[in-house]
């Protein structure tokens, strides 16, 4: 072997093509490309328990060791996929490691996200026979869509950042660029391998070789919703996403008053914006959402005098309903993968497929010390997953907002019904609305559960918001 690198990583995503990329480096003398070596629920390969000598286990507690065997010189070049949620612990040392290789994969990110909802839809995640496949049609969900372009550009961000500040560089290569067998031979010359494909392998088909128009059922409104992100921005090297440092999409904004709320995830988003529409007499889809910094923008300078507020959850309760929504429930924006994982690895108490009739009060009570004790691992960086946006620390969350709103008002739950119609009528609404409060956590009450054994697990996962913002224990 004769390249300078003695590694090589691919950055890229779900649904960007990085299957047929690995193949194809596979089928090159002088590679191996080992899957995704550090996905927090499985170790290269779905159902793979080691690799490289080392088990998934082990891995988890010291993934580090792992990206050592990677590095270490053989006969063939050695590399392994990269995704945004891939443990984090890892990414420091190979951003860093000038002998590693860096290839960035991209593709459009409105083709990602509905190939990878289909994908879900049919569980067909790979195509090696035509008749085989399985058709479906997406559902396009523009809050779902933000949050998911909003992860995948931070990532991008990130990368191109740290490579220009040490002085790296890296192969940027796009999804449809996959095509090209000459294309697939410069990344092996940039690797300083010396093998060269005669032929792309075909053994990996086009999933969804349609238009988009024919894969979504609701393509108007992803057109719409599309409409207020960059699209000149789409194609900018080294990637295709529209660069945006905060969570604008996700702010809420009145229709006619001139209020903006920042809502932070698994905080009580409801009962606020249910009050937000009663306060200016609107359904509360036409509240304003999905907005571009421009957006944002515009309605600022269209509201003199606006406002801009968060709310505060306590922590337990915050955690608690996490819990309950993200990881216990049912639907499209339940995290299965991580719930999956939490029962494999972390001995969390719940049924597979979700709560049923042997799910208990004192069930419920061990899973969720179960989870805060993930969460306490979680938030220190000691594990494979990601710190999410629904648990991750509120001051962590209100420091991510002053990427660009600040809020001028932080007002906590339990002071919400006082405080919110005080700051409407220091807008001129002579009557706010009351606050109703949202229903109570499924399947059990957080009161039903809740003990000083769960406050002190509390306290040690989020201690950092509990200094941050005074909080007492939850009562």
């Amino acid at each position: 072997m004769t390249s300078s690198f003695d590694s090589f990583v691919i950055f890229a995503e779900m649904r960007t093509g990085s299957n047929f990329l690995e193949t194809n480096l596979n089928a090159i003398e002088g590679v191996s490309c080992h899957g995704e070596a550090f996905n927090p629920h499985f170790i290269g390969y779905p159902d793979r328990q080691e690799l490289l000598g080392i088990t998934l286990a082990e891995r988890d507690r010291r993934p580090h060791e792992l990206l050592d065997r990677l590095r270490s010189r053989g006969t063939n070049l050695s590399g392994f996929r990269y995704f945004h949620d891939h443990d984090p612990r890892v990414l420091d040392a190979i951003l860093d490691d000038t002998n590693c290789a860096k290839t960035i994969l991209t593709r459009n990110p409105a083709e990602s996200y509905v190939s990878w909802k289909i994908a879900r839809t049919t569980g067909q995640w790979k195509l090696t026979d035509v008749k085989r496949r399985k058709a479906a049609r997406a559902v396009f969900d523009a809050t779902d869509f933000a949050d998911y372009l909003e992860a995948l550009q931070n990532f991008q961000l990130k990368l191109h950042n740290r490579l220009q500040a040490s002085g790296q560089t890296a192969f940027y290569i796009s999804y449809e660029d996959l095509q090209s067998k000459d294309m697939i031979n410069g990344l092996a010359a940039y690797l300083g391998v010396p093998g060269r494909l005669e032929k792309l392998d075909s053994s990996l088909k086009v999933q969804n070789p349609a238009p988009l128009a024919s894969k979504v059922s609701n393509f108007a409104e992803m057109e719409t919703a599309l409409s207020k992100l960059d699209r000149f921005n789409l194609t900018r090297t080294p990637n295709f996403e529209p660069r945006r440092l905060a969570a604008v999409p996700s702010y809420v904004a009145c229709a006619n008053t001139g209020l903006l709320y920042l809502p932070l995830k698994g905080g009580p988003v409801d009962p606020v914006t249910e009050w937000m529409a009663a306060l200016d007499g609107v359904a509360r889809d036409d509240l304003i959402t999905g907005m571009s910094q421009k957006d944002l923008r515009q309605w600022k300078r269209r509201h003199k005098g606006q406002r801009t507020f968060t709310v505060l959850r306590h922590p337990v309760a915050r955690a608690h309903h996490v819990f309950c929504s993200f990881i216990l429930g049912q639907g499209p924006r339940v995290y299965e993968a991580i719930r999956h994982t939490l029962i494999k690895r972390y001995g969390l108490g719940v049924p597979e497929a979700g709560v049923d009739d042997t799910y208990d009060l004192d069930r419920h009570k061990a899973a969720f010390l179960t989870f805060l004790g993930f969460l306490r691992e979680n938030l220190t960086g000691q594990t494979s997953i990601r710190v999410d946006a629904a648990w991750c620390t509120q001051a962590q969350a209100l420091q991510g907002f002053a990427q660009f709103a600040l809020p001028d008002l932080v007002i906590r739950e339990s002071e919400m019904q006082e405080d919110l119609p005080a700051v409407a009528a220091r807008l001129g609404v002579s009557a706010p609305p009351a606050i109703t409060f949202s229903a109570k956590d499924t399947p059990f009450a957080l009161k039903d559960v809740y003990d000083e054994e769960i406050e002190h697990a509390v306290a040690q996962a989020y201690q950092r918001d509990y200094m941050m913002f005074g909080f007492e224990r939850w009562s």
